[in-house]
């Protein structure tokens, strides 16, 4: 099947109960999903090629022989040869290398399921970030990463440490992978794998990074021993990298990354409806559905809301803090399912137990758990809203009718805004889309060119506008980006929203022309897209059109049709 099948393995009739064995598997992988290679041309250098693993979640059973279930933990060590220029890395505590033989041999002392042992090869080398991290990555990107993050992992390590107790790991290192790694980031023990398309947009970076660092007490120390609890991993993770955010960067900024984020999760519920079994933070997992199709904004933000319903119990985050590391020592090294979580904290606060909190009208742990919908209660975010009221204002000026596009290009200076902000503005202006003609031809007047020297965080979202809106005058940069881009984060959502609506035809004509510089696994994706849908329209030739194009000359091009349902698009998950 597409998920492999069972090896039985039947013990000697002899061998007593708890008598220690030994079983040795010989195999050969085939081509399979945990493994993805790559060609130089897919890499930054394009000099040499490159492979690395993803397991989560189900994947890594392609790569050898494992019980492939969050359940079950156990140590491991692994030998790997390879050509001479070519560094191999391992999600391992140990390592060493045999240069006249080629050979690395890793260990890996502490118990992790099998989805976190991960393998990278290519052309890496590495700087020293802090006393305990470093960053490999490709040469040509290695100092724009070791600009970005020098000394400030250690900071983040330290808050983290405070917070929750020791990093247990050892070394927290980092490596950067070329864009075709399918996440943005991976939370992979001593080796955090993250996408390099990231590096431009500093504070994604900034939070991916916390998350992962996160997951090192989160997932890793203490993992959900079933995949329908993803929450367990990722709604902590999400709760203590905001924990860490606050004592770093301040409640400011960490009010205005969650309302960036809840404002992602009401519009996948949007989408989705309110109804969906995928919204229960307990989802159930039928057979042959692969555990990864369940992972979605609701294991994230649903689960972070309960974690912070759960902390707002305690009267202090602080308390909280406490008991967090106390369960932490408790399952570290194991796997735990809801229970043992809510049965701990209780048991850490008996006057909460006896005031019998998981049974509040309305508030019930069960219906955190099993009902469908939004979150029953989400944070307060008043401490953002000196980061949070201009976007709110804007949004407000650029949608009330009759538009006064003067008062609204003057109120503020986007190139002065942190890019949370931004996001947030062009992410409501998204839901908002179709706009009138006059708003959409007057935001580009005000922002356009202004946004074309953002990150790619940024221009995307203003892309996606122009595309949800027909705007012919900026398809041209739409073009322009989508050749410069081979991240399924910076792909599919462009194309699922060109797809959608009127420009089938530009999408068919720009991937044709781009396609070989895709990874094999997001060119077919690309290729199902094109293939649903509006059938196709005459191509039309954005390549002179400019800015300075009257709008009337393309309107009669543009079919009465709009766009649809909003496209369910990554809002930047890490894994």
């Amino acid at each position: 099947t597409d998920y492999g099948s069972s090896l039985t393995v039947s013990l000697p009739a002899a061998l007593q109960p708890h008598q220690p064995f030994q079983i040795i598997v010989r195999y050969t992988t085939a081509d399979g999903p945990a493994i993805w290679w790559l060609d130089p041309e897919l890499t930054y250098g394009n000099a040499k090629p490159f492979v690395f693993t993803q397991g989560h979640s189900v994947c890594n059973r392609s790569f050898f022989p494992c019980f492939d279930t969050p359940a079950v933990k156990c140590t491991y060590s692994a030998t790997v040869k390879a050509p001479a220029g070519i560094q191999v890395l391992m999600s391992a505590t140990q390592s060493t290398y045999l240069e006249e033989e080629g050979v690395y041999q890793f260990y890996m002392e502490y118990p992790v399921p099998a989805y976190l042992v991960a393998l990278v090869a290519g052309d890496l080398i590495h700087a020293d970030i802090g006393p305990r991290s470093r960053v490999w990555a490709e040469p040509c990107l290695l100092p724009t990463a070791i600009s970005k993050l020098s000394g400030i992992v250690e900071r983040w390590l330290t808050a983290a440490e405070s917070l929750y107790g020791p990093y247990i790991w050892g070394r927290y290192d980092i490596v950067f992978l070329p864009p075709s790694f399918p996440i943005v980031a991976m939370e992979n023990p001593c080796l955090t794998f993250i996408i390099s398309s990231i590096l431009e947009s500093d504070e994604f970076l900034i939070i991916d990074v916390i998350h992962e660092v996160a997951h090192s007490w989160f997932g890793n120390a203490v993992t959900n021993a079933t995949w329908e609890e993803m929450w367990l991993s990722e709604g902590l993770a999400t709760y203590a990298q905001r924990r860490i955010t606050t004592e770093t960067y301040g409640a400011a900024f960490t009010c205005l990354e969650t309302a960036f984020r809840l404002d992602a999760l009401h519009r996948q519920m949007k989408l989705l409806g309110e109804d969906n079994p995928v919204s229960k933070l307990q989802v159930k997992l039928e057979p042959g559905v692969n555990p990864s199709n369940l992972m979605n904004l609701f294991t994230y933000e649903k689960g972070y809301c309960f974690v912070y319903y759960l902390s707002q119990l305690c009267g202090d985050p602080r308390h909280f803090d406490s008991f967090l590391r106390a369960y932490i020592e408790k399952y570290k090294f194991t796997s735990v399912v809801a229970q043992d979580l809510l049965d701990s904290f209780l048991n850490f606060f008996p006057e909460l137990k006896e005031q019998c909190v998981e049974s509040k009208a309305g508030l019930e742990f069960e219906r955190w758990l099993n009902a469908t919908g939004p979150p029953l209660a989400e944070p307060d975010l008043s401490q953002g809203s000196s980061l949070t009221r201009p976007v709110e204002t804007l949004f407000k000026l650029w949608t009330t009718e009759p538009l006064d596009s003067a008062a609204a290009a003057s109120s503020a200076d986007l190139t002065k805004w942190r890019t949370f902000q931004t996001v947030l503005f062009l992410d409501r202006l998204l839901d908002g889309s179709p706009l009138p003609h006059e708003v959409i031809k007057k935001l580009s007047e005000c922002y356009s060119s202004q946004l074309d020297s953002m990150n790619a965080e940024i221009r995307i979202r203003w892309l996606q506008i122009v595309v949800r809106n027909d705007y012919y005058p900026d398809l041209y940069k739409v073009r322009r980006f989508l050749e410069n881009q081979m991240s399924r984060m910076y792909t599919i959502p462009l194309y699922e929203d060109l797809c959608t609506g009127t420009l089938k035809s530009f999408a068919l004509e720009i991937f044709y022309q781009t396609q070989n510089q895709l990874h094999p696994n997001l060119r077919k994706t690309i290729q199902q897209i094109l293939s649903q849908g509006l059938n196709p329209l005459p191509a039309i030739d954005t390549t002179a059109v400019t800015t300075d194009t009257p709008a009337m000359v393309l309107e009669d091009k543009v079919s009465e049709a709009t766009n649809g349902a909003i496209s369910l698009r990554d809002v930047n998950v890490s894994a």
